[in-house]
């Protein structure tokens, strides 16, 4: 997800609670022996905020790295990782280098959310200010198959342009901070599923699920069939969590309207594996 502005949590300390200050460990751990792309414990920070992150931060957890996972807070009760975690902004490139540099940390990995835009480019600003090596850890997007009916629109806007084109009942799963882009559609009914409720402008035919994935296929069969759905809004997000429903909207013959993903910063490498990362932290 995108940073936003925020006081950081700060990460454990000595006595396993939070240090509100954000001051570096003085226990000593891991964090300046490791040198960038060489074999050795290092620090590494995590961009986190998915399942892939999450897996990540698992796989890290018998290695001899210290891993700090960095949330942007927009989910309230978020499933934390194992490790250590922070929530909230950084302040920027230049905010998120001053971090690096006071924390030890010798590798980033950007696991962000693939529309976490403006985290992905402060990323890559941050790791060339520090001097430490980057690697973005990306699910891959979906591809339509056989039978898929997927109309695909380059921003939120312009899918809230074409979807009255394309149904009247939709299932609206693009994430409830982009319901803004929706809300003059007055002749269309929304379903939304979300973690959390959401705020601000607002369709006016809206109902809302309060649900946290995955969501299996039958669950999306009988969900677009109770509703009545007629088009599926959804974001190319990619990974199996939430493909189920792009499935049900096809044996049920339900057109699907698709947000491509935003573009990444030029330059930095990136994988869809956890274990290349890992390969990547020993300097293979």
């Amino acid at each position: 997800m995108p940073a936003e502005p925020g006081v950081p949590t700060g990460r454990p300390g000595p006595t396993g609670r939070p240090d509100p200050t954000g001051r570096p460990d003085p226990t000593g751990r891991p964090g300046q022996s490791g040198l960038p792309g060489r074999p050795g414990p290092g620090h590494v920070l995590v961009l986190g905020g998915t399942t892939e992150a999450r897996l990540l931060a698992e796989a890290l957890e018998p290695a001899p790295y210290r891993v700090t996972t960095s949330l942007a807070g927009r989910v309230a009760r978020p499933v934390l990782p194992p490790g250590e975690t922070r929530v909230g902004g950084f302040g920027g490139p230049a905010g998120l280098a001053d971090w690096i540099r006071a924390h030890g940390v010798t590798h980033l990995v950007d696991a962000t959310h693939p529309f976490a835009e403006r985290m992905s480019f402060n990323a890559a600003g941050a790791a060339a200010l520090s001097g430490i090596p980057l690697l973005a850890l990306r699910r891959p997007g979906w591809t339509p198959g056989a039978g898929d009916a997927w109309t695909f629109a380059g921003s939120l806007a312009e899918a809230a342009a074409l979807l009255p084109g394309l149904g009247a009942r939709a299932f609206l799963t693009t994430g409830r901070m982009g319901l803004h882009s929706f809300a003059a559609l007055d002749g269309t009914w929304f379903l939304v599923r979300s973690v959390d409720p959401p705020q601000g402008p607002r369709p006016a035919q809206l109902e809302v699920l309060l649900a946290r994935g995955p969501f299996g296929l039958d669950d999306e069969r009988e969900l677009l069939a109770r509703h009545r759905i007629d088009v599926v809004v959804t974001k190319d997000s990619g990974g199996s969590a939430t493909a189920p429903k792009l499935t049900a909207a096809r044996e049920a013959g339900i057109p699907v309207l698709v947000v491509r993903r935003p573009p990444v910063p030029a330059g930095v490498p990136e994988t869809s594996a956890v274990p290349e990362v890992l390969a990547w932290l020993a300097g293979a």
